[in-house]
């Protein structure tokens, strides 16, 4: 089995050759962070002419030894250090509450960014980037990188009642702007 260190190292490679960027990589070091992986980062992707907007991901949120490995990924329309504290602590809800996993929301506990109705988060498929993401192999562990896309209440109330499904199609149907804090509701 891997190290958690040579772990960490594979994730960040993943990122980077799929999304043909280097990252910088951030660590939160305010509350309960010591319950996470000590490897455990944020990483950064700045914008460019293939993909103009930031892109904020976990790096070592799970570990070669559980039994589905998941990192997470969002998008932002700008660079935030609000957006490492929230991936961090998703990261430690992930360790320390519940493993996460496809099609569950997370409460963020505060807007995206001030001023947003997007104070939840939605763990859907990587649609943006496809299974060439979504799945990688570190030696005998298979890791899934899932997109979290920030939602409001009523669009968490929506999928809790008619499925992810029906919650996707309302994001499709919207053409919603998932770079957009103040984006209107789709349901």
């Amino acid at each position: 089995m891997v190290s958690n260190s040579e772990y960490g190292q594979e994730i960040q490679r993943h990122y980077e050759e799929c999304w043909r960027a280097s990252a910088k990589s951030f660590r939160w070091h305010k509350g309960p962070v010591f319950e996470l992986p000590e490897t455990f980062s944020v990483l950064m992707f700045e914008p460019r002419a293939s993909r103009e907007m930031f892109t904020y991901a976990t790096c070592g949120m799970s570990l070669p030894s559980d039994p589905q490995p998941l990192e997470l990924h969002l998008f932002a329309p700008e660079e935030s250090s609000r957006l490492v504290e929230l991936l961090t602590a998703v990261a430690h809800y992930h360790r320390t509450g519940s493993f996460l996993k496809l099609g569950e929301t997370v409460n963020f506990g505060r807007p995206w960014f001030p001023g947003s109705e997007c104070s939840y988060g939605l763990i859907s498929r990587p649609y943006l980037d496809g299974p060439q993401l979504e799945w990688f192999n570190i030696g005998k562990t298979r890791v899934r990188f899932l997109w979290l896309i920030p939602m409001t209440y009523s669009e968490r109330q929506y999928k809790k009642e008619f499925g992810l499904e029906a919650l996707e199609a309302r994001f499709e149907a919207a053409s919603f702007d998932y770079l957009d804090p103040n984006r209107p509701c789709v349901v």
